[in-house]
């Protein structure tokens, strides 16, 4: 890119927003699953499985929801007892429907940018690394049932 384009922010946020709001109008339970693992993740560690941690955030569910361009955040009762949560965005692995599995694995980062200005620069080569294995290709993010 030139330095004359203009410089986006990411559309993860954006992503997330509306998939959320689809899924509750079709009157299905909104469920994001999420990188525990992430830097800046609060959630309770009990609930975390494997490094991950699905969340409901349906209205009914959740208090005081917000998706902003930085974090979703909302408070919720786990086992009876109620906790801030807080997520960044990119610790936000995929959103999905509980009654269908209907949603989407929300594409990485480019660039391992967060949600500042600048984020989508390019597309990324399909041959870049990961940061887990030096030298192959990245995984393509998958959605497992969890009950």
């Amino acid at each position: 890119m030139t330095d004359e384009t203009p410089r986006m922010t990411s559309h993860r946020p954006y992503l997330l927003r509306a998939l959320s709001e689809w899924i509750a109008d079709n009157d299905m339970t909104p469920h994001l699953l999420v990188d525990a693992t992430h830097a800046g993740v609060q959630v309770p560690p009990s609930s975390v499985k494997e490094g991950k941690v699905v969340l409901n955030i349906a209205e009914r569910a959740v208090v005081r929801l917000q998706i902003d361009n930085s974090s979703v955040s909302f408070s919720a009762r786990f086992g009876g007892v109620s906790y801030p949560v807080m997520v960044p965005i990119s610790a936000v692995l995929a959103i999905y429907a509980r009654e269908t599995g209907q949603g989407m694995a929300l594409p990485d980062e480019i660039g391992g940018a967060t949600t500042g200005p600048g984020d989508d620069d390019e597309p990324p080569s399909p041959a870049t690394p990961s940061d887990e294995g030096a030298g192959r290709p990245a995984k393509r993010p998958h959605l497992r049932v969890v009950k």
